[in-house]
């Protein structure tokens, strides 16, 4: 089964179905998602704008990241399930979208950054913003680029709506 095969068997799936049919489901799973959403890229904004400089300075990064990157978890959580769900209502149709894969492709960025962040950049964080030990520069471009893919993911993901075309039918 290729890519297709497999996109309208998920459209056929009895969920999906559900999800598409119900006159409620669609908005309740879709208004989940933009809540998740806006929970996931409030809480990393917090923690970039503090790498940048621009907010929270008298909290240390790396209390600061502990205390707020827990939410963003269980809200990255809840958008992907909901997420998932909105897309397996019309699985083809959001797979051959523009919006919706430059989505998924700032999405992939965004995770990117970070696995590079905590790999590479961040692995002294606990010094950060102390004298004589300032944020370094690679930290503060690895910020600007997470809130630049983070605005990237809700900008493709507003879009999608506007652009998506309807369920394909039977």
């Amino acid at each position: 089964m290729g890519l297709d095969g497999f996109l309208h068997w998920l459209y056929a799936t009895g969920i999906a179905a559900e999800i598409r049919e119900n006159d409620n489901l669609f908005p309740w799973i879709e208004s989940v998602h933009v809540l998740a959403i806006t929970l996931v890229v409030g809480s990393i904004a917090i923690v970039d704008l503090r790498l940048l400089g621009l907010a929270s300075l008298d909290r240390p990064v790396p209390r600061l990241a502990e205390e707020v990157l827990r939410c963003t978890w269980i809200a990255f959580a809840v958008a992907a399930v909901s997420g998932g769900l909105l897309f397996a209502s019309n699985a083809v149709s959001y797979a051959h979208n523009f919006y919706f894969l430059a989505k998924l492709v700032f999405l992939l960025l965004a995770g990117l950054n970070m696995a590079l962040f905590h790999l590479f950049i961040g692995r002294d964080i606990h010094r950060w913003g102390t004298h004589p030990h300032p944020i370094p520069l690679r930290a503060k471009l690895a910020g600007m680029g997470s809130l630049a893919f983070w605005i990237g993911v809700v900008a493709c993901g507003r879009w999608v709506g506007f652009t998506l075309k309807p369920a394909i039918s039977g």
